[in-house]
């Protein structure tokens, strides 16, 4: 009996050998809270298909970035972009194909002069924008501004969010006032916000500065989970007097569009007298210097 128990106890302990379980026990496994699917029951999950808040390139339940170099008109784009969701009309190359609720929290901008962009471009679309369908969180309007780098912000934000389709952070640097750019392990809580409210039905439009390598200023741990990252850039001929002018470039576009759709373009902010009153409107065209940097930068 004892030479037994001291076979069995060389067995389990044997050094070098992962211990196993001593015969005749029940290993006792802690009750897991995830839940793994098989193959086949996971491709017949009955998930809801994502339609587009702007097709092609902005998603429902989607992570998106857009950057550029200070100046370059990013902050028009970002407005633009909302308003054209928030109203369901098309803007430059993309359409809306419905009106959805828009949330544009601005870190930024002195007041009067966001009033002032956000009625000149909401007149250039020539049709009246919901006023529950774009709302603003404005920095410049609250004590203490917006700091979304930590929980208690995100907090806050939370009972604005009941029905909203699309959330605009403009921009990083002035709402995440907490964490460092350039630490990735910074940007895990964020990340982890924004992935939750992906799967809350959110979507998400960060607008963020470029560095002086041209690319999004801090860490690209920020682009890992995102499903659209657009870069502006100035076009080669580019001359000040002509304002918001730029080129824009798809960096990375998960959701399939056809190869027209993902190629970049030029878009420049016109200014237009109608009935006695100045409205601000967008024009595409085909970016040729654009096209010829693509081109030049592909190997081979």
């Amino acid at each position: 009996m004892l030479q037994n128990l001291k076979n069995i106890l060389h067995q389990v302990f044997l050094p070098g050998r992962k211990p196993s379980r001593i015969p005749g026990t029940v290993s006792a496994r802690p009750v897991s809270s995830l839940r793994a699917f098989g193959l086949n029951d996971f491709l017949n999950i009955d998930v809801p298909a994502r339609e587009m808040l702007l097709s092609p390139i902005l998603p429902e339940r989607s992570l998106a970035m857009l950057y550029a170099p200070k100046g370059v008109g990013k902050s028009w784009l970002g407005i633009s972009i909302g308003l054209a969701v928030a109203a369901g009309e098309p803007l430059l190359r993309w359409s809306a194909p419905r009106k959805s609720k828009v949330l544009y929290v601005d870190g930024e901008m002195p007041l009067v002069s966001l009033q002032e962009r956000l009625g000149d471009i909401s007149a250039g679309f020539g049709t009246d924008i919901p006023n529950d369908g774009f709302r603003i969180l404005a920095a410049d309007n609250i004590e203490g501004g917006i700091n979304l780098s930590l929980e208690e912000g995100h907090q806050a934000l939370e009972p604005l969010l009941e029905d909203i389709d699309l959330i605009i952070l403009d921009n990083l640097s002035t709402l995440l006032t907490s964490r460092s750019e350039a630490a990735s392990d910074a940007w895990v809580p964020i990340q982890t916000w924004l992935l939750r409210l992906r799967r809350e039905g959110i979507s998400v439009l960060l607008i963020h500065h470029a560095g002086t390598n041209g690319r999004q200023r801090g860490t690209s741990r920020r682009e890992d989970a995102l499903d659209t990252v657009i870069a502006l850039r100035r076009p080669e001929d580019y001359s000040p007097e002509q304002g918001a002018r730029f080129e824009i470039h798809f960096e990375k576009l998960r959701n399939r569009v056809d190869s027209a759709g993902a190629m970049p373009f030029e878009a420049r902010l016109e200014t237009l007298d109608a009935d006695g009153q100045q409205r601000i409107r967008w024009s595409a065209t085909v970016a040729a210097h654009a096209q010829r940097r693509l081109l030049s930068d592909r190997p081979g």
